[in-house]
């Protein structure tokens, strides 16, 4: 069951930013500095990702890092002046993707934590899927948005409230939804994973749909994204003309 209002608390669910890539289709921007602190509309692009979820309540975000992170550190620090806890977690020498960096952060995450893409800005209450996912008995959370292939390819076959199929190589007509960039996890579903090993978290989901252990969200407010020239620009667009509200 959810939990009731007055005992939900959305500072007690950590989050884990994604934010150790290249960002290589951002070059030569980021041939200096990584993806989160590209600028956009004058600020980098982790503050816009704060604000947002500060607005939900949350206040403890782990950044699981790696290209250099350490510059990442030294602009947002501790976090105590934006009111919010960051802790650091770093891949080493070598990438360990999306799925090996969250395994590595665990011990700062502990048992349930929400995670989204470095890249990613997501202007919705991201107390919406977390309220969902304490209701649904399931592991994980995968958040979706029913795209039809308008701003990037479909992989998320959702239906009745069940996800039914996600790739995203192998694309088939049933998908109408994409992957939205935002989950919701229990630190289990990690357990079995090589530790100090790469892999993806699209594995992992995938592994969970076939033990129909994966819950589904549906959001209905668009993504927008800077892990392309073209996402950038519109997003940078955005920003500087308006504030965008955040919407459940």
């Amino acid at each position: 069951m959810n939990l009731p209002a007055d005992d939900f608390r959305m500072a007690d669910w950590p989050v884990a930013i994604l934010a150790g890539g290249l960002a290589t289709r951002l070059r030569p921007i980021t041939e200096k500095i990584p993806k989160a602190l590209v600028a956009v509309a004058g600020r980098p692009f982790l503050a816009h990702q704060l604000r947002l979820l500060q607005a939900s309540g949350i206040r403890k975000v782990v950044l699981c890092v790696s290209y250099r992170g350490e510059m990442i550190e030294k602009e947002f620090g501790n976090g105590s002046s934006l009111g919010m806890e960051l802790s650091y977690s770093y891949d080493g020498p070598d990438l360990l993707g999306t799925g090996g960096a969250l395994k590595k952060a665990l011990p700062l995450l502990g048992d349930k934590f929400l995670v989204l893409y470095g890249d990613s800005y997501l202007p919705i209450d991201y107390a919406g899927p977390a309220r969902a996912f304490a209701g649904s008995g399931k592991p994980a959370l995968m958040t979706v948005f029913r795209n039809d292939n308008r701003w990037e390819p479909s992989n998320v076959w959702f239906e009745e409230g069940e996800i039914r199929r996600y790739d995203k190589r192998k694309l088939t007509p049933e998908m109408k939804h994409i992957d939205y960039g935002l989950g919701v996890l229990r630190a289990e579903v990690l357990s079995l994973r090589p530790e100090g090993k790469a892999f993806d978290l699209a594995d992992v989901y995938q592994d969970l749909i076939g033990r129909h252990a994966l819950a589904g969200y549906e959001v209905d407010r668009r993504f927008y994204e800077i892990g392309s020239p073209g996402g950038l620009a519109e997003l940078d667009a955005l920003l500087r003309s308006q504030e965008v509200s955040v919407t459940s």
